[in-house]
């Protein structure tokens, strides 16, 4: 488990009423934030805990869990090598910064044993919420751990498929199909398609969608064409290497993620071959380097800046206004026509 951010103790020298002076509202008012309690519009809520935060406020400690507010918060990443991965902390590090917020970071690798001793040790830190990108689609037992501790959390692209929460991520189903359809309007009929590991439900939504596009138009994708992989470029040279010392190797890749397409790309050059003129290859995240004029990658663009920012939003409704309903948030996807596709070169803006 890797710390990022750990939070410094604050003062304890302001009081509830100094507060509830710098609010404008009621020491009871103050009270009812920092105890959880009803009765306080949502508005109020954040703007009292942002102001105790900003003047060292800090409620005397009490026995847990009542809903004193640590104002510190989760967030649960497969790595922090994935550029999607680093986007999404530094976006969510300075917006929950503006809310009087501490952030506690932590990897898991993809691994479920450690996602679970990550929650338990969130829970046992009393954070206030957590955001969590590395569920395993199977494996609720991190979810559980939060539940019972009644800790809020939002699961970030990837989702579970037993437990409900509140959700935020793309249309994954649409995106992949877009991009499927983008590469067949090629002409191409020897495809290939590499995705993240498939106990992630946002990298299996993107097969099943690649593989059904494909299919409605006549392709096949089956076998050693569909490859599950790590989500970086290490997984993609490795699924490359695989794919083209095979007997046929596919004339293009359908990558579900930018990271994966690179490695892919980094391989197909390494023995001689061009992208896109002996294969094309796409990629499906949109990062910022994937689009820059070096690379140029087809790709579909997921807004990190924005599923970040809803993510602690839902984060922070939870908090200061506890509720029973969840929310599913759909981000909007867009596709990058770049030249790996085999797409003439076109102009366009590698900003989010």
């Amino acid at each position: 488990m890797n710390d990022i951010a750990v939070p410094a103790a604050p003062a304890k020298t302001v009081s509830a009423a100094a507060v509830a002076r710098a609010c404008g509202v009621s020491k009871a008012t103050v009270s009812y934030v920092m105890n959880g309690q009803g009765g306080v519009s949502a508005e109020t809520r954040r703007r009292v805990i942002k102001t105790a935060s900003e003047l060292g406020y800090r409620p005397a400690a009490g026995p847990r869990r009542d809903p004193l507010l640590t104002r510190v918060v989760g967030l649960i990443l497969p790595n922090i090598g994935n550029p999607m991965y680093t986007g999404w902390a530094e976006r969510i590090i300075s917006i929950t910064r503006e809310q009087g917020f501490d952030v506690f970071v932590a990897t898991t690798d993809d691994d479920p044993d450690t996602l679970a001793q990550v929650a338990g040790t969130l829970a046992a830190r009393n954070v206030d919420g957590v955001i969590i990108a590395a569920l395993m689609r199977e494996d609720l037992r991190a979810l559980r751990v939060l539940r019972q501790k009644r800790i809020p959390f939002v699961c970030l692209s990837r989702s579970a498929d037993q437990l409900h929460g509140d959700f935020v991520g793309i249309d994954f189903d649409a995106a992949a199909t877009l991009l499927m359809e983008h590469v067949l309007s090629h002409g191409y009929r020897d495809i290939a398609t590499v995705i993240g590991p498939r106990f992630s439900t946002a990298s299996l939504v993107r097969e099943e969608a690649f593989v059904r596009t494909a299919a409605a138009a006549g392709v096949a994708v089956r076998g050693a064409r569909k490859i599950s992989t790590r989500l970086d470029s290490a997984g993609g040279r490795a699924a490359a290497k695989s794919l083209l010392s095979s007997a046929k190797p596919p004339r293009a890749v359908v990558c579900g993620s930018d990271e994966i397409a690179i490695g892919i790309m980094e391989h197909a050059m390494s023995v001689g071959l061009r992208i896109p003129e002996d294969l094309a290859v796409v990629g499906g995240d949109g990062l910022p380097h994937s689009r820059s004029a070096l690379i140029n990658l087809t790709t579909v663009i997921q807004p990190i800046n924005v599923m970040a920012e809803r993510s602690f939003e839902l984060l922070l409704d939870q908090i200061t206004a506890p509720r029973s309903t969840y929310h599913h948030v759909i981000c909007e996807h867009r596709l990058h026509i770049g030249r790996t596709c085999g797409c003439p070169p076109v102009r366009q803006d590698s900003t989010e």
